[in-house]
């Protein structure tokens, strides 16, 4: 038995066995696929094959450069058990509503429990079990919705795919099939010899060394991967080129129109070009309908069919070519909106550059090298060289291993953690300390996965990788909180549910009452109803909040969180460690009459010298500087107020000084002056007592105020937010903190243990829309009464579960930044909602009152709302900047076109001629 982390299940250990590589037309396993692929067959069932002997002569006369491969005994291969969590990235993922047809698809998959696809980040998670079904079937069906895997393509090194399909006993053809069987296995293809595979993105170690045992299996030798490129043409491409080539057939049916041939000949001319332009959205609504769901596609396929057979043939190749073109507008604006929304905590690279120590290239040249990384290198010092990295090298990030030296260049992200064996740079470290300035870093220093290096470039030698990381754990936290929806997700999803089918039956109603004449009424309906935009109305806006939270450093458990922010109207901080940095230092240290001050120190530190508190390590650093040792202190532990112990026979305490306390009261008059002066200086102090008896006070001087303090209160009442300090310090010392802050005494409460904090804070929560700010450690409990806790800290002094909102930083600004943020996201959020709902709504009504009659005006519009929703919330975290994520999409669809008549091309062009 294996224990699988990543599901939080005992599963049982994967076991290998017999299996059948042999194919056959009439298999009992067939992967739906609508796309360009053969359709997988797989026969489960032990099938007698032709004599070895007979295969080996075919091939010889077929290939006979593979005489000496080794043919396998067909009936023992492997067999697989074991359930893993697995993940990867979709294309085209551009709708909740696409995303929850997607899902629905999937659950009648026997192999696959728990499956998540989100169209906030575009990705597709489930459990699998390995023993009844391959990731590739899911991948296949998920294809046939548009929505191929979007991971780069691995080629099979060192290998021919003649070679592989002797060794396993089966024609060329069905090599690929075998492939898709195995575990970890997204795709196969076999192209000039070559053994082309996508492979799972994020997937357990486990599975991933049952892959490379199948792999090696198959292949005679141990896997090793490269970058590959893939000839296949993906569905969003075949979309454009079907797009693409309708738009010349409009202009001839146009012309047609105008010069008066007959509706026959138009037809003839139409039809073509709507078989070849709504190629893609046929094959997906067709393959919605397969697997049970209504969607979009399945609307847009039945309004341009009716249109078609009502004659409309101008109108339906428009409706045609506007799906294919904006559907891919659609997706690539929410593909640049989730690189916008890409923070120093949100993906890491997919690939990374491992060198090996050889002849170094001058950084002029690194340009010549491309590889796929969200973001792009920048500028290179001329001074710095690195070792050579050929294209070979750039290898999937799930294939880096601790001890391999990787390179990254400027503006990169880092892809693993590790030491730095050469180069120099500055490292973004906002998401680990919440520091906005970049580190310089150097030799020797060690750096984070998941950080951005700012500049570079830099040689590293792997010390973790994947969940091993420092930083692992928030990323994952990143990822799993964008996809906590905001309470009005739910609502609206409940909305559509009942919205689909009301419009779907009800435009026969309006049909019928209003309009029996008339079929196209239905179609225009259908057409305008479609809710994508409002189903995209708040997980852009809330994503796109938590990423520019991320990107500051902060990390927020969901949109629910920033509802509630946004509505906040009284904030409670605790002092230490928040509005303080909680080291203050002695003031001063003084010893009743007889006593000597080295004793003091000395019991004092042997009291403290196990204890976090501030005070403690002010007293451990003071006495370190005089040079004093602690003495062994027996019986530690902690009492309220302090802590006790023994300590030569004689019972010891050190306590918080307070003037109630009855044990001041025989303390000497020099002890209770100083107290006194202490205390109206808005000092801490503490006294140190032997058998119950005063021996020395100390005193702590709090000047230790984190910049930014001043500012906060004021810039509180500016957002008309009511603010309190609950401390447990002496009240005189949190009211003279309170005036330097500007903060009425009235509003400053002192000497408040953990649990009168939970007390007033659950108070204030009865009137209130309540803020705990604190520490995340003793405050825990008060974080987690408030409306919403904020935990602050830096480093690895964070406490991520004590609260709604980590900020892993010294600047108590970020406070009112992060409430500025969640205002405008929800502002933004009832932007979209006007926008997606109003819409809807005109449109819908114009239909009725027949304003307009075109199919086409309605897909426009309703895709330019969707376009437009995806936007508005992406600026977010682009920090208003709409219109360049706009532009840069309309020139990617463009730069699309382009590349996807290139594959065609390339696909379909005959090789050329060889002489010998």
């Amino acid at each position: 038995m294996i224990q699988n982390e990543q599901c939080g299940s005992i599963e049982e250990e994967p076991r290998f066995g017999t299996y059948m590589a042999d194919f056959d037309e009439s298999g009992d396993e067939v992967f739906l696929s609508l796309d360009d692929d053969d359709p997988v067959q797989l026969e489960k069932e032990e099938i007698i094959s032709q004599p070895q002997q007979e295969q080996q002569e075919d091939v010889r006369t077929d290939n006979p450069s593979i005489l000496d491969a080794e043919v396998l005994d067909t009936t023992i291969i492997k067999d697989f058990r074991g359930k893993f969590e697995v993940a990867w990235p979709l294309i085209g993922m551009d709708c909740p509503d696409c995303a929850s047809k997607a899902m629905g698809a999937l659950s009648y998959l026997d192999h696959v429990s728990d499956p998540r696809v989100s169209a906030t980040i575009g990705e597709v998670r489930f459990q699998i079990d390995v023993e009844h079904g391959s990731a590739s079937e899911v991948s296949s069906i998920l294809r046939s919705l548009g929505h191929a895997p979007d991971v780069v393509h691995q080629e099979l090194l060192g290998v021919q795919a003649s070679a592989v399909a002797h060794r396993n006993n089966i024609a060329l053809g069905k090599l690929e099939q075998l492939l898709k069987h195995q575990p970890g296995i997204l795709d196969a293809e076999v192209s000039d010899d070559r053994i082309l595979i996508q492979v799972i993105a994020e997937l357990p170690p486990e599975l991933a060394v049952l892959r490379d045992e199948a792999l090696e299996h198959i292949l005679g030798q141990p896997p090793r991967y490269g970058i590959g490129r893939s000839d296949r043409i993906r569905p969003d491409q075949w979309r454009l080129i079907g797009g693409g080539i309708a738009v010349p057939i409009l202009l001839v049916v146009m012309l047609a129109e105008i010069a008066g041939l007959s509706e026959m000949m138009i037809g003839a001319i139409a039809i073509p070009g709507l078989i070849i332009g709504g190629s893609q959205m046929f094959k997906e609504g067709l393959s919605s309908l397969k697997n049970r769901q209504m969607g979009f596609q399945v609307l847009t396929s039945l309004a341009v069919i009716g249109a078609g057979i009502l004659g409309m043939w101008e109108e339906a190749l428009i409706v045609a070519i506007l799906v294919a073109f904006t559907a891919h507008l659609e997706g690539d604006a929410l593909k640049k909106a989730r690189e916008a929304m890409q923070g120093g905590l949100d993906r890491l690279p997919r690939t990374a550059r491992r060198v090996e120590k050889s002849a170094p290239i001058k950084a002029e040249n690194i340009s010549k090298i491309s590889i796929s990384l969200p973001m792009a290198s920048t500028i290179m010092p001329s001074n710095q060289t690195l070792p050579s990295c050929k294209d070979d090298d750039i290898i999937p990030i799930d294939l880096v291993r601790k001890g391999d030296v990787l390179e990254i260049r400027s503006g990169e992200l880092i892809p693993a953690d590790g030491v730095i064996i050469e180069g120099t740079g500055s490292l973004d470290k906002a998401p680990l300390t919440g520091e906005s300035v970049p580190v310089e870093v150097n030799v020797g220093d060690s750096i984070e996965a998941g950080l951005v290096l700012a500049k570079g470039p830099l040689l590293i030698k792997v010390t973790a990788t994947g969940k091993d990381t420092r930083l692992s754990g928030l990323i994952e936290a990143v990822h799993s909180f964008k996809e906590v929806p905001p309470r009005i997700q739910g609502s609206l999803e409940k909305f559509t549910a009942v919205w689909v089918p009301f419009v779907l039956f009800g435009a026969f109603a309006v049909w019928y009452f209003m309009f029996p004449n008339d079929w196209k009424i239905i179609l225009l309906l259908w057409v305008v109803s479609c809710p994508c935009a409002l189903l995209l109305a708040t997980p852009v806006p809330h994503a796109a909040a938590l990423s520019h939270a991320a990107q500051r450093g902060v990390i927020v458990r969901g949109g629910d969180v920033f509802e509630r922010l946004a509505k906040v109207n009284h904030v409670l901080l605790d002092k230490t460690g928040t509005l303080t940095s909680g080291k203050p230092k002695i003031g001063e240290v003084v010893t009743a009459k007889g006593q000597r001050k080295d004793t003091v120190l000395k019991i004092a530190a042997g009291l403290e010298q196990r204890s976090s508190h501030p005070y403690a390590l002010s007293i451990l650093e003071h006495c370190f500087k005089e040079d004093v040792e602690a003495p062994p202190i027996s019986n530690l532990q902690d009492i309220d107020g302090g802590v006790s112990g023994e300590y030569r026979q004689s019972k010891v305490k050190f306590l918080r000084a307070n003037q109630k306390d009855a044990t001041m009261k025989n303390a000497d008059k020099s002890i209770q002056d100083a107290l006194e002066n202490a205390l109206e200086a808005g000092h801490g102090a503490s006294v140190l007592l032997k058998d119950d008896k005063v021996i020395g006070l100390f005193t702590f001087v709090h000047d230790d105020t984190r910049v930014g303090s001043e500012t906060l209160v004021p810039e509180f009442y500016s957002r008309h937010i009511n603010v309190e300090i609950i401390s447990g310090d002496q009240q005189r010392a949190v009211d003279e903190f309170a005036q330097q802050i500007g903060l009425p005494q009235n509003a400053a409460h002192g000497e408040l243990d953990p649990e009168r904090k939970v007390k007033w804070v659950e108070g204030r929560s009865q009137t209130h829309i309540t803020m705990m700010v604190g520490d995340g450690f003793n405050d825990a409990a008060a974080l987690a009464v408030a409306d919403v806790g904020v935990a602050v800290g830096t480093g690895e002094s964070v406490n991520l579960e004590a609260a709604d909102i980590l900020i892993p930083s010294d600047d108590p600004r970020m406070l009112t930044e992060m409430i500025d943020l969640a205002r405008k996201a929800q502002r933004t959020l009832s932007q979209n909602l006007l926008i997606s709902v109003g819409i809807t709504i005109a449109l819908v009504v114009a239909v009725i009152y027949q304003m307009y009659d075109q199919l086409w005006v309605g897909v426009l519009i309703h895709e330019a709302s969707v376009i437009l929703v995806i936007f508005n919330g992406a600026r977010l975290a682009q920090n208003g900047q709409m219109w360049p994520l706009l532009r840069s999409t309309l020139v990617s669809l463009y730069t699309e076109t382009i590349e996807s008549f290139k594959a065609l091309q390339k696909r379909f062009r005959p090789p050329k001629a060889t002489h010998s």
